[in-house]
Order: structure tokens, then sequence, then C-alpha cells
């Protein structure tokens, strides 16, 4: 099934992507509506819009879908239910395809509520403890996003149709317009995972490794950002950007600073994730969503490529995620050490590699822009971070002794394996020019001074270095001394957001709860109510028995008194 699989997604993403390219040559796009029935003068109807950006990304899903399936076989193998576990990532894909394709807010709900239902699937797919909080907590994030899509349908059912496309132009000042773009950046912040919906990307990491690969590049993370790229005409005619550049510049700076204290390999690359979300999200902001969706492809294929070496080490070191095990991986996984650093290199930038074209540009774009010092600083900060964690996470796995067990072996097994990396290894190095001259055929002159011109490669070289740095034991040991323990666990816990988005949301209700119920139902509740009631009622049958029993003329004085109501009702009716 994982070969069927692959093939027939490889197939159809190699056409999806040349009909996309065609698109984009001709300026071309197809509208199709299906209209289903009509609901109080508004059609509710199947709409697919397929243009240049849709296709193209639909695309990439698509491939990056195919070779992540293929290298399922290796990394599943033994898993009794494989061909479940197929069928819940293709039902994962099909959901993106939906919200990809579609510019009608009911049709994208389909895809959204797809989305995070079968991520939740797929989260607990290991069925422990564990596993079902990090997929609770991914499906209760995302449900915040689903209610506020829900309320912007209702409050589109106004205007006839839930096709947005057509209302950018006339009601461009209107209230419900204003709502409704509040709440779709509500939704796309939940699913994106922005501040404060930060917790449940990390979390997620429970799920196999596969499926990492696949939400963390191209489908779950991606779909609140390409929502915004579809709306961002909106972004610009309400003036909503300041707020979401803030929120994305805090979000790449927060996860920047919490991998670099990080030890578990997945977490590390998770956060890497969310930097760069942080990251689209900004620049989106500004106006720039050609540029936000160039960056969304290129980091796609590298991040599903970290992914995929990622689960090779954790495959080969009997599941082994801690990062402190490994050393010397380079000597015994070549292939696996070389496509883990192309792929780190292009998320630091690298010149050349597919994450150099974008990122390079976006920075480019920044100290072109009119932007205070803070939103500069932190985006030239939070590059320099993840250069750090890069460097960080390379010390550890590829240099020194290899801290695993002594007497195991592990080398690059597994043809599935290497093949879904090799594959992705060469659009990695190539595709970042590919796509930069496909969607920009006029390159933008970007005139810049000497210093902000070469700062971006300053800031790459002196993250390294300090990542270099805070490998070394020595430091690393001084920086945890007890007098440093809050500020380190406030910057390493991702500034407690774990704990503010479970424990703290649990904690007041339950409490509340606990008081309530030894207030009222174990005391006065209890007292007062059915054992109060119970009691009373026993002690009143014992009064009145024991009066019977010790008196016959009580009771045959009662017997008359109730023989003469009987007669007197009788007599009156």
């Amino acid at each position: 099934m994982c070969s069927l699989s692959f093939f027939s997604l490889f197939l159809l993403s190699t056409l999806i992507f040349i009909v996309g390219i065609y698109y984009l040559m001709i300026d071309y796009s197809i509208f199709i509506e299906w209209e289903l029935f009509n609901l109080n003068g508004s059609m509710v109807v199947m709409t697919l819009i397929l243009d240049w950006m849709s296709l193209i990304f639909l695309s990439f899903v698509i491939y990056i879908s195919s070779l992540v399936i293929y290298y399922s076989e290796d990394y599943m193998y033994g898993e009794k239910n494989i061909n479940r576990f197929i069928i819940l990532v293709l039902m994962f894909i099909l959901s993106m395809g939906f919200l990809i394709i579609s510019p009608n807010l009911i049709s994208i709900l389909l895809g959204w509520d797809g989305l995070g239902l079968v991520s939740y699937c797929l989260v607990i797919y290991y069925q422990n403890v564990k596993s079902y909080s990090a997929g609770m907590l991914t499906a209760l994030s995302n449900r915040i996003g689903d209610v506020s899509i829900l309320i912007s349908i209702s409050w589109m059912l106004n205007f006839g149709g839930w096709n947005y496309i057509y209302y950018y132009s006339f009601i461009s000042n209107s209230f419900e317009m204003q709502i409704i773009t509040m709440l779709i950046i509500l939704a796309a912040m939940t699913s994106s995972a922005q501040i404060p919906f930060s917790s449940w990307l990390p979390a997620a990491m429970a799920a196999p490794t596969p499926v990492s690969a696949l939400v963390h590049s191209s489908t779950l993370v991606t779909a609140g950002v390409y929502l915004l790229i579809r709306f961002s005409p909106m972004l610009n005619i309400y003036n909503y950007g300041w707020f979401l550049l803030l929120v994305g510049c805090m979000t790449m700076f927060m996860s920047g600073l919490g991998a670099n204290f990080e030890f578990d390999l997945k977490k590390i690359i998770a956060l890497s994730t969310l930097s760069q979300l942080g990251l689209m999200m900004s620049i989106l902001s500004m106006g720039y969503s050609k540029l936000a969706f160039f960056h969304l492809l290129s980091h796609a294929l590298f991040k599903a490529l970290l992914f995929m070496c990622a689960g090779s080490m954790i495959h080969n070191l009997k599941d082994s995620q801690d990062i402190r095990f490994m050393g010397s991986i380079v000597n015994f996984m070549p292939l696996t050490s070389v496509c883990f650093n192309v792929s780190s290199l292009s998320l630091c930038g690298m010149p050349f590699l597919a994450g150099f074209y974008s990122k390079d540009l976006i920075l480019e774009m920044v100290c072109l822009s009119w932007v205070n010092f803070f939103i500069f600083f932190l985006y030239f900060f939070s590059t320099g971070l993840t250069a750090s964690y890069s460097f960080r996470l390379f010390y550890y796995s590829m240099s020194g002794d290899n801290n695993f067990y002594s007497i195991s072996s592990f080398y690059d097994k597994g043809f599935y394996i290497s093949f879904g990396m090799i594959s992705l290894l060469f659009i990695v190095v190539f595709g970042g020019s590919l796509l930069s001259w496909l969607i920009f055929p006029v390159p933008c002159i970007i005139v810049l001074p000497y210093y902000l011109k070469f700062l971006t490669l300053f800031v790459v070289i002196l993250g390294s270095y300090f990542g270099y740095l805070i490998s070394q034991s020595s430091l690393s040991h001084k920086l945890f001394f007890m007098d440093k323990l809050p500020l380190l666990s406030f910057m390493g816990s991702m500034w407690f957001m774990p704990f503010l988005s479970t424990n703290l949301i649990n904690y007041l209700p339950l409490k509340f709860g606990y008081y309530s119920s030894k207030s009222f139902d174990y005391s006065w509740g209890e007292f007062m109510g059915g054992q109060g009631l119970y009691s009373l009622f026993i002690y009143l049958i014992n009064y009145i028995q024991s009066l019977y029993d010790s008196n016959f003329k009580i009771y045959l004085l009662t017997f008359i008194f109730w023989m003469f109501l009987l007669l007197m009702l009788l007599f009156i009716l």
C-alpha cells in the first residue's frame, strides 16, 4: 500500500506542478462553482480555485506526502496496523487539499476540520498518556480556530454568499468584514501556533516521525499562513498588520530562545518550525504576501528533509531522541549526516541553498521597510538564534564521542528511508533558486548599505559561534547555577506557555469544583438535602408509629376523622 500510494501521489504532484507553472506563465486561473442548495437566499456552493498559487502549493504538499509515505515503509516496519496509518495520512493530505483549493469559507471549514480531526488521530497513534494529553491539547487549541471560522460563516450569511474573494472591494470599510477578518486572523493564529497558542506544536511531537515531517513542513501548521495569504488584501485594508507583526516577531524570538535550551531532537526541530512560522506571519503582516508564500514553499522542503533525517537517527538509535546520547553520527551514518547538515544550513540561510533565497530576501525587505528598532532587533536576533540552535544541534550530534550503548552498531540502513532523504536533498539544494525564478521573474533590486547587506551573514556566523559556546560543557554548567534557575526555566519552557495553556486553565475550574462539591454536596447540600430530608421523614414516621403503637384511642380517633372528611367530600360532590 505504501508503494502504490507513493507512485500515485508522485505522478499526481508532477502533473499538478506542470499545470501550476503553465498557469503562472500565462497568468491564468480557473474558478469552479457547484451549487448544492439554497439557504435563505444564500447559495451553499462547493467552490474550487485553480490558480498558480494553489496548484504549486498543492503539488509540494502531495510530493512531500508521497516521500513521507514511502519513508514510512521502513520507519513503521513491524507495525501491525500500517494500512490504517497510511489511510490516516491520505485523509490528512485530502483535507489539506480541500483547504488549499477553496476560496469559500464553507469548503475551507471541511478541510480545516478534517485536518484537526485527523491530526488528533495521528498524534494519539502510539496510545499512551503523553500522546493522549498532546492530542487533546492539539485538538482543543485548533477548536478555537474552528469556532472563529464558524462564526465568520454565520456572519457572512448577510452577504448572500461565502466566497470571500468577491468581497475585497465593495465592502472595504464595512464593520462586518472587519469582524470577519479578525476572526480569520484568530483562526490562523491557532493553526500556525502563534503566541498564545504555541504550546500545542512541540506537544504534537508525540506523533510518529513521518507524521511530524508532514505536519511541520507543509500541512497543518502552514494552513493558517496560507489562509492569511489568501486574505492578505483584507489585512492591508483594515490595518491589522501591526498586531500580526508583533505576534509573529515575539513567536519567532520565543521559539528560537527555547530551542537553545532543549535536548529533545524532535522538539528542537518543532521549535524551529515555530520560529519560521513567526517569520512568515510577520513578513505577511508587512504586506509581502508573495514573499511569505515563497518562504512557505522553501521551508516545506528543508523542514521535511530535516524531520526525515531526525527520524533516521531516532530509528537507528533504538528510539532515543536525546541529543546528549548522540555524537560522531557522521562516522556511522554519513548519508543521514549530509542530508541533516544541508537542511540545517538551509534553515540558517546558508547562501545558495533553498532557505537562503527566501530568508535573505525577507531580511533585506525588513531593512528596506519602515519598521521600528524593536522589530528590526527581533528579526535579526531571532535569525542569530536560529543559527545558534542549529550549530548546537550539529555539535551534539556530529562531533565528539558517541554516547550511546557501546555494544550497539548503527548505520544508514533501509532503502526507503535513504530514497526519501536523497529525493528531497536535491530539491533542497536547487529548489530555492528555481522557485525564485518562477515566482519573481523580474528580480527585486534592493539597494542597501554594505553594513546592512552583510548584516544577515554576520548575524548567522555570530549565532553559530554562540551555539558552539553554549554547547561547551563548562559554560553550560555555569549557566545552570541555581541563582539563574528561574530565568532559565522561563526562557527554556517557551515562557511557561505549556503550563499556562494546560495546568493553569484546568487549575481554577477544578479547584472551584472541588470546593463547591465539598461545601455543598458533602456538607450543607447533604445535610439540608437528601440525607437531611431522609432523616426527618424517618424521625416523623417513627414518632407517629410510636404514637399509634402506644395508644389505641389515638388510632381510632384518626380513623374516624379521616372517614368524616371522606363523607363530607362525598356529600359536597
